[in-house]
């Protein structure tokens, strides 16, 4: 008996370091592998939308466009690379091939490729460009491949979906290391009138064992969820937790609600990405430079999906020259800089932060003025935390609770009405099991 008396102190017992809160190693329920951990850390990525609807002015391409109209006159994916790293984002997970089944490279699987266009007459290969690009910047890289296609002939036959590996083949063994292949469920009828029963089993074994870290992206994963919105938000509930048997991408899913907060008993770590353009369309439409999200609502969307302990991708479409349009590029900037504001002050980094079981308390020796509070969980140890409050005041006594939420993840960042007090406690209310936590810190984020 006193054997596990002190095994079970030693399993919570905490350690205090700075602001940080360790506590002994004991992994909970199901935990990330290392490479989902480092995408949990990326936050930030780009979407890039580029193909023939970006030159017909369509969002879903029909699959008989003529290749020629693919013409960017001045493509330049180093412009691309260069912004997202200026603008604080990880990588680019670009639409290798999209549903009309026009290739970005001059695949040997497809008659429909950018070897069939005037563009470069005929030798131009846009991910080559931009897997050098990432590289030369120093950014990470992902691509989509549309399991739909609607231009080739096979689509709706066996033999397409042998074909839709040897496509995943070219890409992810031709063009260096690739961390994330970003699949939807889409399925409509191709060129010969028929639907094409994917064989997703075999894609992902194939995939893995081409790249054995690369990350997949589905409304199941097997790695990386879908939120059940392209709005870019996450629920305030969000388990990195989902279970998937029975399930099937596209049809068949899980009910968007549960994508968008996961299961409180999933069976898989499967986090989730928020994805969200920051125009209206996914493609570039010059009618639509009026409706770039201004780099407020991006914090706002940063808020409540990174800040919501998931990752957000935000796609900023190329325009028919190739380029990232101003009107984008601005925005992205005055995305980093509120985002860099925000986050520049930890309120909290002098404070002696001590716990005593499931409450924190963070005791500073002058009052400050804030209005957010992030927290973090050890996600590689589990998903713990149902439910918290948080209260302040001037002095144990007179503490009144300012916030509360549910779940914590990999990152929880709490806002409510401006407050000033030099006292300030984190009560964990519900957990699975004794909580882990990270870093906590304390910020004023100007509105």
């Amino acid at each position: 008996m006193k054997k596990y008396i002190y095994l079970f102190f030693t399993t919570v017992l905490f350690f205090l370091a700075s602001n940080n809160i360790l506590v002994a190693q004991e992994k909970f329920g199901p935990t990330p592998t290392k490479q989902q951990l480092a995408w949990h850390e990326k936050e930030f990525y780009l979407f890039m939308h580029f193909g023939p609807n970006t030159f017909t002015n369509l969002e879903w391409g029909k699959g008989s466009e003529d290749p020629n109209v693919f013409n960017p006159t001045a493509i330049d994916c180093n412009q691309w690379a260069s912004i997202a790293k200026a603008a604080g984002a990880k990588g680019i997970i670009i639409t290798a091939k999209h549903h009309d089944g026009f290739s970005l490279w001059p695949s040997k699987f497809s008659k429909h490729t950018v070897r069939e266009s005037k563009w470069m007459n005929g030798k131009g290969d846009v991910i080559k460009m931009l897997s050098e690009a990432c590289k030369k910047a120093g950014i990470e890289m992902g691509v989509y491949i549309s399991p739909w296609d609607r231009n080739h002939p096979e689509y709706g036959t066996a033999a397409y979906n042998d074909i839709y590996i040897q496509t995943m083949k070219e890409l992810l063994t031709g063009y260096g290391n690739l961390t994330e292949l970003w699949w939807d469920g889409a399925n409509g009828e191709g060129p010969n009138g028929k639907k094409q029963v994917y064989d997703f089993t075999r894609f992902k074994d194939s995939a893995m064992s081409y790249q054995p870290n690369i990350l997949i992206f589905s409304d199941i994963g097997p790695h990386i969820r879908w939120v059940g919105n392209e709005n870019g938000l996450i629920n305030e509930t969000n388990w990195n937790l989902l279970d998937t048997a029975g399930f099937k991408r596209g049809e068949g899913a899980p009910a968007n609600d549960t994508l968008n907060r996961g299961n409180f008993n999933g069976k898989n770590w499967i986090g989730a990405e928020a994805d969200v353009s920051i125009r209206k369309g996914w493609f570039y439409h010059e009618e639509e430079d009026s409706t770039v999200k201004s780099g407020k609502t991006l914090f706002n969307l940063y808020l409540n999906s990174v800040g919501h302990g998931g990752n957000l991708l935000l796609n900023v479409p190329p325009n028919r020259k190739g380029l990232i349009a101003p009107q984008d590029s601005a925005a992205l900037m005055d995305f980093r800089k509120i985002r860099e504001a925000a986050f520049k002050t930890n309120l909290f980094k002098n404070a002696v932060i001590k716990n005593n079981k499931n409450e924190i308390e963070i005791c500073l020796t002058t009052p400050v003025t804030i209005n957010s509070i992030q927290l973090q969980e050890q996600i590689k140890f589990g998903q713990r935390v149902i439910r918290f409050e948080i209260y302040a005041g001037d002095k144990e006594a007179d503490m009144k609770k300012i916030a509360g939420s549910t779940t914590i993840g990999r990152k929880k960042i709490i806002q409510f009405p401006t407050t000033t007090a030099k006292c300030f406690k984190v009560k964990i209310i519900e957990t699975k099991a004794s909580p882990i936590m990270g870093a906590v810190a304390g910020y004023f984020i100007k509105n």
